[in-house]
C-alpha cells in the first residue's frame, strides 16, 4: 500500500488541472454575477433556506453579495496562476462552501462536488510547476507528485458516477417518463427542441445515462478503451451543457480526464517545455499515517452518505430524507400545491398567509414540495410572528405529485410544524407515506 500511494509520478496532469480548475472557478463566480443568478438567489429573497443547522449563514445585505462573488472570482484566477496557492485555495474553499450552505433553493450536486474538490485541492501540491509560487521560490519547483494525488480524484469520481448510475434503476427512470418530463421544457431549443420530444430519444438518454455513469471510469482506466471513452465523454458533457445549462461542471468533468491519460500525452499537449518525470522513487512523508487516516475516514463518509436513505422509512424520492449529498442527479420532477395555516396559539384565530409575501417563486416551489424546506418555513413563520408578540401554530396541507403521478398528501395536516424538532438521522412521522390515499 505504501509503495502504491507514495510512488512518484509525473505531475503534468495535476498542474494542468489546477490551471483549468482555477479558471473555471473564476468563470463560475463571474458568471453568477453576469447571469443574474446572485440577484435571483441571494439578493431578492428576504431570507434564504440554508442547510439546517446553518441558519446563521445568510447572504450579505444589500448588493454586497456581488462583491463577495467578485472576490471569489479573483481568488479563482489567483489559483489558476498558482500564487499563494494554499491560502488562495483555502479562502475560495471557505467562501464557496459558505454560499453552498446558506441557500438550497438552487441545490445542485455539482455545487457539492465543487465544495469537496476545493478542500481536496487544498491538500495537493498543485503549485509545484507553472505557478508564480514556483517562480518566486524555485526550491518549491517539482516535476513529480505522489501517486495518491491522482487516485484521490479517480476514487472520488468512481463513487460519484457509481451512485449516480445505481440511483437511476427505478421504474420512472427505466420507462423514460422522467426524461420525458425533463425534456418538455426544452421544446423551444433551436434545432434540437423537436428531437428532444421523441420517445426513442428519451429511452436513449435514460439508458445512456445509466451506462455512461456506470462504465465511464473503468473505461477511462482501461487503456484500449480510453480514447473512445473520452470522445463519448465530450459528447455527453457538451450535451448536458447545452440542454441542461449547468454552468462550468461539464467542463470540469472533462478536465478530470487529465488524470487518466499518460503524463507524456498531457505534457506534450499542454506543457511542452516541462521535463517529463520518468523515475520510480518512493518518497514516504513523515505524516504518512495522518494522511492515510484522513483519506480513509473521508472516503468511508463518501461511501456511507449516499446509503443513508435506506435507513429511513418510505421512498427517498417522496420524503427527500437522505437525498442531498448522495449524487442523486436529475432523478425526479415534483410539483405541489401547499397551504400554510397559521393559528394564534392563544386565541385559535386563523391568520391568513400568502406565500408570495415571504418567498420568491423559486422558493415557493421548494416550500411546496420538500419536507425540510416546509419545516424550515414553518419555523420562519413562528419566529416572524414571535417578533410581533404573537405565539402561533403552523399546520400544513401539501399535495405533491412525483414524476407526473396523481397528487398525494405529503404532510400530516394535524401536526403543528412550528413546534416540531428536526432530526438529521431519523424519519419524521409528520411526513406521510407515499402510499397514503
Amino acid at each position: 500500500m505504501t509503495k502504491f500511494l507514495f510512488k512518484q509520478l509525473d505531475n503534468s496532469g495535476l498542474i494542468v488541472f489546477r490551471i483549468i480548475f482555477g479558471l473555471l472557478c473564476a468563470l463560475e463566480a463571474f458568471g453568477a454575477i453576469a447571469t443574474g443568478w446572485i440577484r435571483r438567489t441571494l439578493i431578492e429573497p428576504d431570507f434564504t433556506f440554508s442547510f439546517i443547522g446553518f441558519e446563521w449563514l445568510q447572504p450579505l445585505p444589500g448588493e454586497w453579495m456581488y462583491v463577495y462573488y467578485f472576490v471569489m472570482g479573483i481568488f479563482g484566477l489567483i489559483i489558476m496562476l498558482g500564487y499563494k496557492y494554499r491560502f488562495s485555495m483555502l479562502v475560495f474553499a471557505l467562501m464557496w462552501t459558505a454560499t453552498y450552505l446558506m441557500q438550497k433553493s438552487s441545490y445542485n450536486n455539482h455545487y457539492y462536488l465543487l465544495v469537496l474538490l476545493s478542500f481536496l485541492m487544498l491538500l495537493l501540491p498543485a503549485n509545484r510547476y507553472a505557478s508564480l509560487d514556483a517562480k518566486l521560490n524555485p526550491s518549491l519547483k517539482s516535476i513529480s507528485m505522489p501517486s495518491w494525488c491522482k487516485w484521490v480524484f479517480i476514487f472520488q469520481l468512481f463513487i460519484l458516477y457509481t451512485y449516480a448510475s445505481a440511483a437511476k434503476f427505478y421504474p420512472d427512470w427505466l420507462d423514460a417518463s422522467v426524461m420525458e418530463i425533463l425534456m418538455r421544457s426544452k421544446s423551444n431549443y433551436l434545432l434540437i427542441g423537436d428531437l428532444l420530444q421523441n420517445k426513442i430519444v428519451h429511452y436513449i438518454l435514460s439508458y445512456g445515462g445509466i451506462v455512461f455513469d456506470g462504465l465511464i471510469i473503468p473505461l477511462l482506466l482501461f487503456k484500449p478503451t480510453r480514447k473512445y471513452a473520452f470522445f463519448v465523454s465530450i459528447f455527453f458533457h457538451l450535451f448536458n451543457s447545452i440542454v441542461f445549462q449547468i454552468g462550468i461542471f461539464p467542463y470540469m468533468s472533462l478536465a478530470f480526464s487529465l488524470f487518466f491519460f499518460e503524463p507524456k500525452t498531457i505534457r506534450d499537449i499542454f506543457l511542452r517545455k516541462k521535463t517529463l518525470y520518468e523515475g520510480n522513487e518512493i518518497i514516504v512523508p513523515k505524516h504518512k499515517t495522518a494522511l492515510i487516516t484522513f483519506f480513509s475516514i473521508y472516503f468511508i463518509i463518501q461511501i456511507g452518505l449516499p446509503l443513508r436513505h435506506h435507513f429511513f422509512k418510505n421512498d427517498v424520492l417522496w420524503t427527500e430524507e437522505g437525498h442531498r449529498l448522495s449524487w442523486r442527479m436529475m432523478l425526479r420532477s415534483k410539483g405541489g400545491r401547499t397551504t400554510y395555516n397559521v393559528v394564534n396559539a392563544e386565541t385559535n384565530e386563523a391568520i391568513p398567509i400568502k406565500l408570495s409575501d415571504y418567498l420568491t417563486k423559486k422558493q415557493q416551489r421548494s416550500a411546496s414540495t420538500k419536507p425540510d424546506v416546509i419545516w424550515q418555513f414553518s419555523q420562519h413563520l413562528k419566529q416572524d410572528f414571535a417578533k410581533k408578540g404573537i405565539p402561533v401554530k403552523v399546520f400544513v396541507k401539501s399535495y405533491v405529485s412525483v414524476n407526473g403521478k396523481p397528487s398525494k398528501q405529503l404532510i400530516d395536516p394535524k401536526v403543528d410544524l412550528a413546534n416540531e424538532e428536526w432530526h438529521h438521522f431519523r424519519h419524521h412521522d409528520w411526513i406521510l407515506s407515499s402510499k397514503n390515499d
